[in-house]
Parts: C-alpha cells; structure tokens; sequence
C-alpha cells in the first residue's frame, strides 16, 4: 500500500470516529490560545529574566569548562550536560507558571461548563474559546 493510499484510509477512519464520537458524546469543548496566555501571564516576563541570567551563567560555565579540556570527547560531555542541567532549571522556573494557567483554565472551564478544553491550533470548526477569560483569572488570582 502507498504512503497515500494509507493516509487515505486514516483519514477517512479518523473522521468516522470522530462523526460517531461527536454523535454520541454530549461533550462541551473549550478551546484556549496556550500560547497567548503563556506570554500575558502576569509573571511571565520576571521568569523569562530568570531563565534568562540561569541560560548566561551556564553558558559561561561550560565556556569555561569547555576551554580548560582538550579531548574533544570531554568538551562533547560538557556541553551535553550543561544543556540538560539547563533544561531542568528552565522546568524548574516554568512550572509554577504552568500550574497557574492550569489551575485557572480548569476554573473557567468549570465555570462555563465546559467538559473538554483543548489547544486552539487542533480545532478546526467549534468549541468556546476562553483564551481571555483564563488570561483574566490569572490576573485575578495572581494579585
């Protein structure tokens, strides 16, 4: 079977679940910009500073980790290392804010009864969009 031939058939498989899903489902959606309501919460510019100066000190710490060695192997795993102790610290910083957004589109959602809230960029026709109404509690509960 061709690579068309079976997207077809996906296709045609994926819209029959969701017409037969959509039929029997009496879920109310929800759809939410994730993106616009991560750069506009209230404490987003402070952690993106933090992630900022914790990015510049490794930097310079592998810089100068990766000067002092010769085997190009060692400079390999240093550098490996710094980027991952980099991508735990920057989790680290951003999940507070993570659970915020959570937390307030989980009480929207309530609110609004609301069954199913998905990201905006996977909804092609539908749902209530509550971008700014999560934006608006964040901004509530973040005082």
């Amino acid at each position: 079977m061709t690579l068309k031939k079976i997207l077809t058939v996906m296709t045609v498989a994926l819209s029959a679940l969701v017409l037969t899903g959509s039929a029997f489902a009496a879920d109310t959606v929800g759809t939410i910009d994730t993106q616009k309501v991560m750069f506009q919460h209230p404490k987003f510019q402070q952690v993106q500073r933090q992630v900022r100066d914790v990015t510049d000190k490794l930097q310079k710490d592998a810089q100068a980790a990766i000067d002092k060695e010769s085997d190009n192997k060692k400079k390999a795993e240093i550098y490996q290392a710094k980027r991952q102790e980099l991508a735990q610290e920057e989790r680290k910083l951003m999940e507070p804010l993570f659970k915020e957004i959570n937390l307030a589109m989980r009480t929207v959602a309530n609110q609004k009864k609301l069954t199913v809230v998905m990201d905006k960029g996977v909804v092609f026709y539908g749902g209530t969009d509550i971008t700014d109404a999560v934006i608006a509690e964040l901004k509530k509960t973040s005082k």
